[in-house]
């Protein structure tokens, strides 16, 4: 583990990549052991496994090119995963029984870990005749609904969280109430939200021009075109959803345009895929590659970006023939195009230590010239590869050469297609690459500002003691390095204080030789004005941008983490990585006051003798009340040992901190296989289930939660107060409050736990 230039790489390493066994005995010994895992398995596909397999080691050691999460934790385990990071499901028929056959298909891929999109426009709209049964159509969010549902269901069951993406033309007759549907915060949770939004529309919303919204050649309403679009900037204002898909430039820009027609995008956007399409992503480390870094000799080493591009583009592509897919459509689907999702990671700190400020036209030029480079030793390695392997099963010359990004591709490169052929359809794309970019030392995410050059977390300690880790920027690191504590230079923003013009700018100069598209979030400050925020997305529109997501923390959306650029590490007791079996926490516990306010309740089960007294104390923080800890008493001996432990365990779980109020759910939906009882009217389906009935009324008494049936963590009306002026959501897997909205998703900066992977 000695390879891992901060703790928290490590860490990451170890709770999500790191190959264990079922018993949780470790097979990598070290994050070596990783990389030849993964280069042998996508190396075994080749003629020459041994060869390859040096080739492929040397292109992961160091971190210079970092697959996919998915790929790191899969490959080479034996286990029936899938590699893909991306799918989007089949085309919805407007049928019942099509409907509900689709949603299946949707589990499936769910259950092995896939994120997912939808186009749900085929769905007939709210009202409209369902012929043969005299009914009329409940519209396609009600069958969101559903969707929605099952991915809770997904989820409880023990998987990781779900993603989706619904998207809905912008034509549609349902769209208002799409655009509007996130007002409602218990409503489709599981969902990232989209427009599809076509160039007509947007020719519309210049002009001031009516807009029909039409199904089946029926047209149900007429309104002003940029009546509707400001109702799409003002929910987005206000509730963060929905994004925008600029649906006809995707498709106009789609290499494969000629075979295919794109509705949908995976949950984070960076892939538009067709029905049942599929993508695999891995990101070229851009940081690690400049070298003489804070120097006036400071440059990209092409030459091995070059070399890195080619061997990392080979990987992807034996990937389509290494990993498992959950439907046959899908792995069909993957074979006949073979399209793969490279992207880049660490540009901010690339451009740092070249001495360009992110976000000016010197830094946007920069970003443009390295991803033309990465296209072109993109595709001429994948011409190799077709030579060598065959073109994809679909590839037309003359059409594939006129299409999306070849038409501006150079000419010695279109010249070699028009020859020999290419392997993969597509090959480009900016994915979300928050845990693997801490786990290759927190260089910059994806292509998005530096989040923060330093922030302070917790660590428990082997013997029981905390200390305080900096965890620090992988650029500011090498600045200090280079310069001792001297002041960082004034070319250092972040993600908080750059402009969100400049953000765009950024996107638009990526996006020319981005065959695919950008997740990426523009960072809005709170009291940005309406017409300013507005102003993002028609920016975007002009720029040449495939979409838009931005993030304005609000009252509803959640305030992100406020760091300080000068935390300072307290004195780490021990310069080792976790050994094996160690428990990190990201978390402190909260301190016991001397004394506590509560209350006791007493709860008399049916077909017990002797009623529990449970005693629920509370602190104070912040002038705020939360729970404390836990105390159940009976006198009935059966319950002696399991009300001790629940105590203890719930208690520790109300000292970590956080929103606590999932402890509520998973009590409640304890069933007790001889049967529940009827308490007060109510049937209660085990005594376990009770107690979490009195600690949810306590929670509401107190004002932790809003009310009776809204402890469920993916509610957010369940929300917890926290410390600070407003409300802050806290990690899924970790309760740490270091989330940030990076690239599409909120990400966690403690454990790099990410609803999108």
């Amino acid at each position: 583990m000695s390879s891992f230039s901060a703790p928290i790489a490590a860490q990451i390493w170890d709770m999500k990549y790191r190959l264990k066994d079922a018993s949780g005995a470790v097979i990598d010994a070290t994050v070596q052991d990783t990389w030849r895992r993964v280069a042998r398995d996508l190396a075994s596909v080749e003629q020459d496994p041994a060869a390859w397999e040096d080739k492929f080691y040397a292109a992961l050691e160091g971190f210079k090119y970092l697959p996919a999460g998915r790929i790191i934790a899969g490959a080479g385990t034996g286990r029936s995963v899938t590699l893909f990071n991306c799918f989007v499901m089949g085309t919805i028929p407007d049928s019942m029984g099509g409907i509900f056959d689709a949603l299946r298909e949707a589990a499936l891929t769910m259950q092995q870990g896939g994120g997912i999109g939808y186009d749900f426009s085929t769905i007939r709209p709210r009202g409209a005749a369902v012929m043969g049964v005299a009914a009329d159509a409940s519209g396609p969010l009600s069958f969101m609904d559903v969707w929605d549902a099952m991915c809770r269901t997904i989820m409880s069951a023990g998987s990781r969280r779900g993603a989706m993406m619904a998207t809905l033309r912008c034509d549609h007759p349902d769209i208002e109430a799409f655009i509007e549907a996130k007002r409602d915060p218990a409503r489709l949770r599981m969902f990232n939200l989209s427009v599809l939004v076509t160039d007509s529309f947007m020719d519309a919303v210049k002009a001031g021009a009516p807009w029909d919204l039409v199904h089946g050649g029926r047209v149900y309403k007429t309104l002003q075109a940029p009546d509707l679009w400001n109702k799409v900037m003002r929910n987005t204002y206000d509730f963060a959803e929905p994004g925008v898909i600029f649906i006809d430039r995707i498709n106009a820009a789609n290499n494969l345009n000629y075979v295919e027609t794109i509705a949908a995008t995976n949950p984070c956007g960076e892939q538009p895929l067709p029905p049942y399409g599929a993508c695999l992503l891995g990101s070229i480390n851009l940081a690690v590659l400049v070298k003489d870094a804070f120097s006036p000799a400071a440059q990209m080493g092409t030459a091995a970006l070059d070399d890195l591009v080619r061997t990392a583009v080979r990987m992807m592509d034996n990937v389509v023939d290494a990993s498992r897919f959950p439907l046959p459509q899908q792995a069909a689907e993957a074979q006949a195009k073979r399209r793969i999702g490279l992207g880049v990671t660490g540009l901010a700190d690339a451009l740092l230590m070249l001495g360009l400020r992110y976000g000016s036209d010197d830094a946007a030029r920069q970003c443009e010239d390295w991803m033309h480079a990465i296209a072109r030793s993109a595709y001429l390695a994948s011409v190799d590869l077709a030579r060598e392997k065959g073109a994809f099963p679909l590839f037309d010359a003359e059409k594939y050469l006129n299409s999306g990004t070849m038409r501006g591709m150079d000419a010695d490169v279109r010249d070699a297609i028009r020859t020999h052929g290419i392997r993969n359809a597509l090959l480009t794309s900016i994915a979300p690459t928050g845990t693997i970019s801490l786990y290759a030392g927190n260089v910059s995410s994806g292509i998005e500002p530096v989040f923060a050059y330093a922030y302070s977390r917790k660590v428990l300690q082997k013997d029981g003691s905390r200390t305080e880790e900096e965890v620090v920027d992988y650029a500011v690191t090498k600045w200090r390095d280079m310069h001792g504590d001297a002041p960082l230079p004034d070319y250092f923003v972040n993600a908080q204080t750059l402009p969100p013009l400049d953000h765009v700018k950024m996107q638009a100069a990526a996006q020319k030789w981005i065959d695919s598209s950008i997740s990426k979030t523009i960072n809005c400050p709170e009291d940005i004005s309406f017409d300013d925020f507005a102003e993002v997305y028609m920016a975007a529109w002009d720029q040449g941008c495939k979409g838009c997501t931005t993030y304005r923390p609000n009252a509803v959306t959640g305030s992100v983490l406020t760091v300080t650029e000068t935390a300072k590490a307290a004195p780490v007791t021990q310069d080792a990585p976790p050994a094996m079996g160690e428990v990190v926490y990201l978390t402190e516990p909260l301190e016991r006051p001397a004394a506590l306010e509560g209350s006791t309740y007493k709860v008399k089960w049916p077909i017990s003798e002797h009623a529990l007294y449970i005693t629920i104390n509370d602190t104070i923080i912040a002038g705020r009340r939360r729970p404390f800890e836990v105390f159940i008493n009976s006198k009935n001996m059966e319950h002696f040992a399991w009300t001790v432990a629940l105590t203890r365990m719930i208690s520790a779980v109300f000292r970590r901190g956080g929103d606590v109020s999932f402890v509520v759910e998973e009590l409640k939906a304890v069933f007790d296989p001889r049967g529940g009882a009827w308490v007060n009217g109510a049937y209660i389906p085990s005594i376990l289930a009770a107690i979490g009935g009195v600690i949810e009324q306590h929670l509401v008494a107190i004002g932790f939660i809003a009310g009776e049936g809204l402890g469920l963590k993916s509610d957010p009306k369940a929300q917890a107060m926290a410390v600070g002026d407003g409300p802050r959501s806290s990690c899924d897997s970790c309760g740490s409050f270091d989330l940030r909205m990076a690239e599409g998703c909120m990400t966690c900066g403690s454990c790099g736990n990410s609803k999108c992977g």
